[in-house]
């Protein structure tokens, strides 16, 4: 395990972003003129793509020079400047943005308790946090929000719609959301302390699950301490003849909680591999202290992303699970995340990620061995046909390697 530390230092997936905790030394204060520049060289040096958005990137280095004053000046100037990029994953976060995020991380924030993010130019929800107002409120994975408090959410950015969204404990905000091809209807929804709870064997409403199949629910890999939980859990289910672990709607998180959760499972197995602007790979193996042999089917949506890939994409890849859902949300990109002088800090991608088998899912998702949707009809009638199919794998004495492989099927004799 020590060696995952060494080589993973603190790489962490945030709001359903990857990246790599590289925290500069604080610097002392300096002019905002340099504030802009150390940004503009840290994309220079670190941005995955090289031809930085097929352009002469030369020309943002003194663009500003005559016009950033103060650092305000200098934060609009460094977010025009990587808007530039057009990815939405490199990003500059302003002092109380950082702030805010590094409080997440700790484990608890206020507001409505949901993931967003912009895919096609639409808002949508990533999914929402386990117990929070979002999801009490009936937000579902893949809603589209079309306003914030009466705005329109067009041409809105992730870091915009989340400011607005958030809010202090005890306030209101208004919702026009978009399910499918359902009318627009309005939520509104009072904002919370939500403490990011990683972790739940409670079995899910609707589902039957026998007395001995173990099932464990990780709503995120968010919280610092969500491994921990995972393994308390693990340790708990032990004893059972199978696992059910379910991803669904679970938008990432840290991803050392990925790597980890993936060592308690696989012995000496890859879990991922990393691609850096240079073409250089880098892979991380799991070490030999899984926890368990148990058969494990993994259940995923669309609001599966990230760190949530990784997992079942280690699992998957190694036939160590059987994936039953619907295909995952297809987020594949390593951010870094830089400190900046006084508390700012930049998101920047600098490596895309491939699962064992070398896929690289990024806008792809990954494919369940066996699709099984989940609708508004089988909420209505008190069913959950993806638990039920994983309890179906689960209880016969044969899991299949992969669906509709020609492949022979893998004997995971139930104990």
């Amino acid at each position: 395990m020590k060696d995952i530390f060494k080589r993973l230092s603190i790489l962490t997936l945030m709001l359903g972003l990857f990246y790599v905790s590289s925290f500069l030394n604080p610097v002392l204060a300096q002019t905002p003129q340099a504030l802009y520049d150390k940004a503009w060289k840290l994309i220079d040096t670190k941005f995955v793509d090289q031809t930085n958005n097929e352009q002469d990137w030369s020309r943002w280095r003194h663009h500003y020079d005559d016009v950033i004053k103060d650092d305000e000046d200098a934060y609009v100037a460094i977010d025009t400047m990587v808007s530039s990029l057009n990815d939405v994953y490199t990003k500059f976060l302003n002092p109380k943005d950082f702030k805010e995020e590094n409080e997440s991380i700790q484990g608890s924030l206020q507001g409505i308790g949901v993931q967003i993010g912009v895919r096609d130019g639409k808002l949508l929800v990533i999914a929402p946090i386990e117990d929070t107002p979002g999801e009490r409120a009936g937000l579902k994975a893949e809603d589209e929000i079309l306003e914030i408090n009466g705005k329109s959410t067009k041409g809105v950015t992730v870091d915009a719609a989340a400011e607005q969204i958030r809010g202090p404990e005890g306030t209101q905000v208004t919702l026009l959301v978009k399910r499918g091809k359902e009318p627009a209807k309005t939520y509104k929804i009072t904002r919370e302390k939500i403490e990011i709870k990683s972790v739940s064997t409670k079995t899910p409403e609707f589902a039957k699950i026998p007395d001995n199949i173990g099932y464990i629910r990780l709503s995120s890999f968010i919280s610092k301490n969500a491994a921990g939980e995972f393994e308390a859990a693990l340790i708990q289910n032990c004893d059972k003849d199978g696992l059910i672990i379910d991803l669904r709607s679970n938008p990432g998180g840290l991803l050392t909680n990925a790597i980890y959760i993936a060592d308690m499972l696989l012995d000496s197995k890859v879990i991922v591999s990393t691609v850096d602007r240079e073409g250089y790979k880098d892979t991380t193996r799991a070490t030999q202290r899984m926890l368990t042999d148990q058969p494990i089917v993994v259940i995923i949506n669309g609001g599966s992303a990230s760190a949530s890939e990784i997992l079942s994409g280690a699992l998957k890849d190694n036939n160590r699970a059987v994936i039953v859902g619907k295909k995952s949300f297809g987020k594949g990109l390593v951010q870094e995340i830089n400190r900046l002088p006084g508390g700012a800090a930049m998101h920047i991608t600098i490596q895309k990620y491939l699962t064992p088998d070398g896929t690289d899912i990024n806008k792809k998702g990954i494919e369940p061995d066996y699709e099984v949707d989940l609708t508004e009809e089988d909420i209505k009638k008190e069913r959950d046909p993806q638990v039920a199919k994983a309890v179906e794998i689960l209880s016969s004495k044969t899991v299949a390697n992969k669906s509709g492989s020609k492949e022979e099927d893998i004997k995971v004799i139930v104990k």
